[in-house]
């Protein structure tokens, strides 16, 4: 028992030995880095204060401050940054899910503003801005060199101003100007309709408004067809969805999955980050499910394109996602302002993070591009002809009223569905999709 003590006291005094000679170093070097920071914030008021006194023109020191805190924010990734009072106040207001705009989304990529998305139905949209596209001036003047705070100032102006704004677009050869007038944005987050026998949920964006909008359209839609029995699946259409709430994301989500990780988030330190798993209860009752996405889906649309994916509930069609996996915090600072810190990065189910890769579907689907109608197109040309055009021929006897009159009715069905593959050949092909498996376990 002795020698056990002894034991323990030896291993203490040694610890507290090497405690002593590693813990000097240390503290050298702390204190070291703490003078090296203080070295920089002296320089820093060194400059603040030449700039006051020397500057050609006076300047307001608080706009000064907040320039500098917007640069050591904006220096960090694409995705932090500071609001101002005003800019805080429009952020709470468009969570909300309506704000004055042109209905854009924008990123900053090497000192150019680039549309994530144009939201649907907005003056963006209306306009003809895509995925893509690099917005170079606003009313002639360069954005070259702006933050992207200062560059999303230059869009926003008074409801219904024109501004115009030059655009470059990859596969034109020339920047073009586009006009387009400003608008209350007024965003329903999801709405809900139904292409045959499929329910087609488009959800636009994640505000507070998604998972109610979603949940009521898909209910809505499934009583106009008289119930689960007669649904063959539903469409998820998150297609040019910028993001938004996490929140939404992970009720999105879990509304069709019964169980499992949804998404888990990894901050700096061990207790930063967060797992986060779903209830039972799934609003499509096991029906198939198609997710269509593309270059425009990023952030929260990820995070359910994601989640849905790996646990093998949805079958992910389009093309590969925007690829934001970050998570940013928006924390209150003084004088009503705010800071968006990037916090996190967010990984799917199975441990993959999509920043900078995206999603990639299951089935790579491209838009075609529209073509436009010749003016003196006949309707009729490329029709095939058939028996029932010919001239005296005999007609089928052999059918009801009952079973024409079902035929007729699916071959309506089969032109809206040709309709819709020179509307939205994605969505068409989704579809298709959901009709074929459908059918499979139908046979089953």
């Amino acid at each position: 028992m002795k020698k056990f003590v002894m034991a323990a006291l030896g291993g203490t005094l040694a610890g507290a030995i090497l405690t002593t000679q590693v813990a000097g170093p240390l503290v050298a070097q702390d204190a070291s880095e703490n003078a090296s920071v203080y070295e920089q914030l002296d320089l820093f008021g060194d400059i603040f204060e030449r700039i006051r006194a020397q500057y050609v023109e006076e300047v307001e020191p608080g706009d000064l401050i907040e320039a500098a805190i917007d640069g050591m924010l904006s220096s960090l990734d694409p995705h932090s940054s500071y609001l101002s009072p005003k800019d805080a106040a429009d952020m709470r207001v468009q969570t909300r899910g309506s704000f004055g705009g042109l209905g854009i989304e924008v990123t900053q990529e090497e000192g150019f503003v680039r549309v994530v998305s144009p939201m649907d139905g907005t003056p963006a949209d209306d306009a003809g801005m895509e995925t893509g596209d690099y917005i170079t001036h606003v009313d002639g003047e360069s954005l070259l060199g702006l933050t992207l705070d200062e560059a999303v100032n230059k869009l926003r102006g008074p409801v219904g101003s024109e501004i115009i704004i030059t655009v470059v677009r990859e596969g034109v050869d020339e920047p073009f100007d586009v006009s387009i007038i400003r608008d209350t944005i007024k965003l329903t987050a999801a709405t809900a309709r139904t292409v045959g026998n499929t329910v087609v949920l488009r959800v636009t964006t994640f505000n507070d408004q998604t998972y109610p909008n979603m949940a009521d359209g898909l209910a809505r839609e499934v009583e106009a067809l008289g119930g689960f029995e007669n649904v063959e699946g539903v469409v998820l259409d998150l297609r040019n969805n910028p993001g938004g709430l996490l929140t939404q994301a992970i009720a999105v989500s879990d509304a069709f999955l019964n169980s499992g990780e949804i998404v888990s988030t990894r901050g700096r330190t061990l207790e930063e980050s967060e797992r986060v798993n779903a209830q039972a209860g799934d609003l499509a009752e096991g029906k198939p499910i198609v997710v269509l996405i593309n270059g425009g889906s990023a952030s929260a649309s990820e995070i359910v394109a994601g989640a849905l994916q790996d646990h093998r509930r949805a079958i992910v069609v389009g093309t590969k996602s925007f690829g934001k996996g970050s998570v940013q915090t928006v924390m209150p600072v003084a004088s009503e302002g705010a800071m968006r810190l990037t916090t996190a990065r967010y990984y799917t189910p199975s441990g993959r993070s999509i920043q900078a890769l995206g999603v990639s579907p299951d089935i790579v689907v491209e838009q075609p591009p529209r073509q436009p109608e010749s003016e003196d197109a006949d309707e009729d040309n490329g029709r095939q002809r058939s028996e029932a055009d010919l001239r005296g021929s005999l007609n089928n006897d052999s059918l009801s009223d009952d079973e024409r009159r079902q035929i007729e009715e699916e071959r309506e069905a089969a032109e809206e569905a040709a309709k819709l593959r020179d509307e939205d050949f994605q969505l068409s092909y989704a579809v298709d999709l959901i009709k074929g498996l459908a059918t499979i376990k139908t046979d089953d």
